[in-house]
């Protein structure tokens, strides 16, 4: 009977540490990024530091963090209203994490942890780029196919997005959407490596999303 009841434990501990992989997407060579468009009507915003971030959420067993990365400058360029490629340079050393006082000595730990080489290597990989590769119109969104560039390794991703354009701003937010840290080099405490106690993993599955805010 104890044998069985710890089977059931063991169970519920491997479903409850497995996290949702609604909205991943699917990470492919990168792509050449096209000329940009010749047109009379072309316009370039650049991006507004201040009030544009790529939000972030990771998971464990026990629980998750959340922040933000600030991203540093970048361009989008828009044809009758409409984005049809940009370029955004995130800063690495911008991240954050909001779901602990800024002065919580854990919340330093934890970024600390994050920007050492066992993570993001920000010494080393100070920036991450989004760079648009394609935009394809969907119902009501948009698809934006990319290239991801994190630690130095390139994978093109394709995320949903919505895009509006007024009174000299333009606005960039991508849904949410989940990529695969490991694809991307950082495999510390992957539930893929054998040797990972699971109660002790970190997920390899990352969420986050684009709020990127531009101006001429």
């Amino acid at each position: 009977m104890k044998k069985i009841i710890l089977i059931v434990l063991v169970a519920i501990s491997v479903i409850a540490c497995k996290v949702d992989d609604k909205n991943k997407v699917k990470a492919t060579d990168a792509k050449e990024v096209g000329e940009t468009i010749k047109a009379t009507s072309l316009e370039t915003y650049n991006v507004i530091s201040d009030t544009s971030t790529l939000t972030w959420k990771g998971f464990k067993p026990t629980g998750s963090h959340n922040g933000t990365v600030g991203i540093a400058k970048g361009k989008i360029s828009v044809v009758n209203d409409m984005i049809v490629g940009g370029k955004f340079i995130i800063d690495m050393n911008a991240i954050v994490c909001l779901d602990m006082p800024a002065d919580n000595e854990y919340n330093a730990k934890l970024i600390g942890h994050l920007k050492a080489a066992d993570f993001f290597d920000v010494e080393k990989f100070s920036t991450a780029i989004f760079q648009i590769t394609g935009v394809e119109n969907a119902e009501k969104k948009i698809n934006v196919s990319g290239n991801l560039t994190v630690k130095g390794i390139t994978k093109n991703i394709t995320i949903p997005a919505t895009f509006a354009s007024a009174n000299g701003f333009v606005s960039f937010k991508s849904d949410v959407f989940k990529i695969d840290r490991t694809e991307f080099g950082i495999e510390y405490k992957s539930t893929k490596l054998a040797a990972i106690v699971k109660d002790k993993s970190i997920d390899d599955l990352v969420e986050m999303s684009f709020n990127v805010l531009a101006q001429k």
